[in-house]
C-alpha cells in the first residue's frame, strides 16, 4: 500500500498514475487552492497591489517607484502570511487548522475552488484531509499517523529576490517553492516528486535551480539532475515539455533513480478526438496501464466549434509585429495550456477542422483535452467545460508520470509492494 500525499494538486495526475498501474495506494492529505484569489491586504495596498501586478503580467511595470512599491507591497502580504501561518500552527489540531483557513477564505477569497470539487468527484479521500492553502498548511500533523511513501507536486516558477551564500530553506522564504520544500521538511515522504515548467533550468541564468537544489540537499535528499520529459516521448501525441526532479531520502538504502527512456509514439491528436474515439471508448488495460483506444465514431458538443468571427481571428497569421503559423490538424498537439479557452491564434492552440468547405473550425473538448494528458474516460467531469479544460491545461501528463513512477520502483524504494 503507497500512502500518497500530493500539493498543488490539481486534477490528480499521480492519483491517475497509480490507478491505471493498479498499485493499491491510499491518499492521505491533497491541496489545492484552486486559484481562489485570496487577498490579505487592504484598502490602498490593495488597490496598488492590483495595480501593479497588473502591469506587471503585462510586461509594462517600468518605473523604478513602481517597481519599489511592489517590492514593498509583496514584502507586506508575505508578512501577513507568515503571521497567518504562525497563528494556524499553534492552534490544537488539524480541523482546527483546516476550519480557520477555511474562514479566512471564506472572508478574503474570490471565487469558487472548482479544482477541489473535481478531485473529491474522482477520488477517494476524506475532505477534512484536502487543504485549501499551501502556505498555511502544516505538515507535521500527518508526521505521526504513518510514514508517507510519495509526496508529489510542482510550484510556479518565482525567481528568489535574496539569496543567502548557505542556499537553506529560509533563503526561499516568500516563494512557493518554499512551500513545497517545507512540506518535505515536515512531512519527510520516502520520495517525491517535483514538477515545473522546464524554463526552470534556466531561469535567472541557471541559479534559480542551483537555489532549490541546495534547498533539497539540505533536507537530507539524495536528488536526481532534473530532466526536460516530453509527452510525445511517453506515448502521448502533445509537444509537452516538463522538467521532472525526484529525490529519495538518504537514509534510505536502494538503487540510484533512472529518469525512463523514450519510447515509439503510436498515436495522433486524431486517435484522442471524440469524433474517431467516442466517448467510453478511450480506456486502458487493467494489467499494464497503457492506453486502450477504440476507433468508434463520435460526435463532440457543436457548443466547441468556433463562430465565423473567432474563426477569422485564430486564423489570422498576425500583424505587422507577430507571426504565427496558421496550421491545424496536427498530428501532434501542441501544448495544452490553462487559458486555451481564450482562443489563441492557430500557432498557439490546438484546432481541429469539422467541415472543409466552407471551412468550418473548433477547438479541442474537455473530453479531449484531458485525452491528451493521459486521462481515461473513466475521469469524471464534475464542472464547467471552461474550468475542466483551464484544470487539463494545468495538469501533468498522466503518462509521463507513469514512465516516471515505474523508474522509481524499479529503485526498490519501496521493497515489494
Amino acid at each position: 500500500m503507497i500512502r500518497l500525499a500530493t500539493i498543488f494538486s490539481g486534477i490528480g495526475s499521480i492519483e491517475q498514475t497509480l490507478l491505471r498501474l493498479g498499485i493499491e495506494h491510499e491518499i492521505v492529505f491533497a491541496c489545492d487552492n484552486g486559484d481562489v484569489e485570496i487577498n490579505l491586504l487592504e484598502g490602498d495596498d490593495l488597490l496598488d497591489y492590483k495595480r501593479l501586478t497588473k502591469l506587471r503580467s503585462k510586461k509594462q511595470l517600468s518605473l523604478e517607484n513602481d517597481v519599489k512599491r511592489l517590492a514593498q507591497l509583496s514584502a507586506k502580504e508575505n508578512s501577513l502570511a507568515e503571521g497567518i501561518r504562525e497563528t494556524v500552527r499553534n492552534l490544537a489540531n488539524k480541523n482546527e487548522k483546516r476550519k480557520f483557513v477555511e474562514e479566512l477564505y471564506k472572508k478574503h477569497g474570490k471565487g469558487h475552488n472548482f479544482v477541489k470539487e473535481a478531485y473529491l468527484a474522482n477520488y477517494r479521500v476524506s475532505e477534512s484531509d484536502f487543504h485549501l492553502d499551501v502556505r498555511f498548511f502544516d505538515g507535521r500533523d500527518y508526521r505521526q499517523s504513518g510514514e508517507i511513501d510519495l509526496l508529489v507536486g510542482g510550484s510556479p516558477c518565482q525567481a528568489f529576490s535574496a539569496v543567502g551564500a548557505k542556499y537553506g530553506l529560509d533563503d526561499t522564504r516568500g516563494t512557493l517553492f518554499y512551500e513545497f520544500a517545507r512540506i518535505v521538511q515536515e512531512t519527510q515522504p520516502r520520495v517525491f516528486i517535483y514538477e515545473n515548467v522546464r524554463g526552470l533550468l534556466t531561469h535567472d541564468d541557471g541559479h534559480t535551480w542551483e537555489v532549490m537544489k541546495g534547498v533539497f540537499h539540505s533536507l537530507n535528499y539524495r536528488i536526481a539532475e532534473p530532466q526536460i520529459l516530453n509527452a510525445s516521448d511517453y506515448g502521448i501525441p502533445q509537444s509537452r515539455r516538463r522538467v521532472f526532479v525526484v529525490g529519495i531520502r538518504d537514509d534510505i538504502r536502494c538503487a540510484d533513480f533512472q529518469y525512463p527512456k523514450p519510447v515509439e509514439l503510436r498515436y495522433t491528436m486524431q486517435d484522442f478526438l471524440e469524433d474517431n474515439c467516442a466517448y467510453g471508448h478511450f480506456t486502458y488495460s487493467k494489467k499494464t496501464g497503457e492506453l486502450i483506444i477504440e476507433r468508434v465514431p463520435g460526435k463532440p458538443d457543436k457548443k466547441f466549434t468556433l463562430t465565423p468571427a473567432v474563426q477569422k481571428y485564430v486564423l489570422a497569421g498576425g500583424t505587422a509585429n507577430y507571426h504565427t503559423s496558421q496550421e491545424t490538424d496536427l498530428p501532434i498537439a501542441r501544448t495544452l495550456m490553462k487559458m486555451m479557452t481564450q482562443h489563441h491564434r492557430a500557432g498557439v492552440d490546438n484546432y481541429i477542422t469539422v467541415k472543409k468547405s466552407p471551412l468550418v473550425l473548433r477547438q479541442l473538448s474537455d473530453r479531449e483535452a484531458l485525452r491528451l494528458m493521459g486521462y481515461p474516460d473513466s475521469f469524471k467531469i464534475a464542472v464547467s467545460s471552461m474550468q475542466t479544460l483551464r484544470q487539463a491545461g494545468n495538469s501533468i501528463v498522466v503518462d509521463v508520470m507513469m514512465a516516471v513512477v515505474k523508474e522509481i520502483f524499479n529503485t526498490g524504494v519501496y521493497g515489494r509492494i
